[in-house]
């Protein structure tokens, strides 16, 4: 999981995702014949959230725009980003720059952009990633879990990640789940302990040409408040 870089180290231990997925994110395609496999029941919990998000229409998309915000009291954070899936060409936007750079060939000036931008698509994106990150990950379900917020009776799919590779290895996730397999509430965890490193809503999903996104994001008593805005997809015709 990685810092996000608030302003700008008093948030970022609140604040914190992923930052390095286990695989590249233009080689997510889910062939037909992968999705045909067998799956263990915990794979097909994970397919099904993922496709209540729109895995399906994935592929379609050609260019994904978004800038992801977080508020602390006074504080604001923004960073804009366009990404082109198919090519891995990314282009971040900031006040105080913006770099343009390609995830196949990750430079040392472009490293931190990337680890920004793995931060911020990843929240946004999250239950994608159940599916999309099946290499050294570990999945687990709960039929029945109380969840962590709004203490509500719902299902719990945890995402664990190995102890090598990415930035901070064995991290987890619990993602807390309804009937319909929307994410409701989550859970990180840094280096899969037992207390929780930070929590949140899963809030204010829209539909962007089939990928069904939550924009809103609250942890507990609005301590701090990360949300999206400014999100357009584009797809192929």
């Amino acid at each position: 999981m990685k810092k996000i870089l608030l302003t700008l180290v008093a948030v970022a231990a609140l604040v914190s995702c992923k930052t390095e997925t286990k695989t590249e994110v233009s080689e997510n395609t889910i062939e037909t014949q992968a999705i045909q496999e067998e799956r263990t029941p915990e794979q097909e919990v994970a397919y099904k959230i993922a496709e209540a998000s729109g895995l399906e229409n994935w592929d379609k998309v050609s260019e994904l725009q978004f800038t992801f915000n977080v508020d602390r009291g006074d504080s604001h954070f923004a960073r804009a980003w366009k990404w082109n899936p198919k090519t891995d060409d990314v282009t971040m936007m900031s006040p105080e720059d913006t770099i343009n750079y390609n995830r196949k060939s990750v430079d040392s000036l472009a490293m931190n952009a990337d680890k920004g931008f793995i931060n911020d698509a990843y929240w946004l994106l999250a239950p994608m990633h159940l599916v999309w990150d099946n290499e050294g990950t570990n999945l687990t379900v709960q039929d029945t879990a109380t969840a962590p917020m709004s203490k509500q009776l719902l299902k719990k799919i945890t995402i664990t990640y190995g102890d090598e590779g990415g930035y901070t290895p064995g991290d987890a996730y619990d993602f807390f789940y309804d009937d319909t397999f929307m994410v409701r509430e989550w859970i990180y965890r840094r280096g899969n302990v037992s207390e929780f490193s930070m929590v949140t809503t899963w809030e204010d999903y829209n539909d962007y040409k089939g990928l069904k996104i939550a924009s809103d994001h609250k942890a507990p008593e609005d301590a701090v408040h990360l949300y999206f805005t400014d999100i357009a997809v584009k797809t192929e015709e």
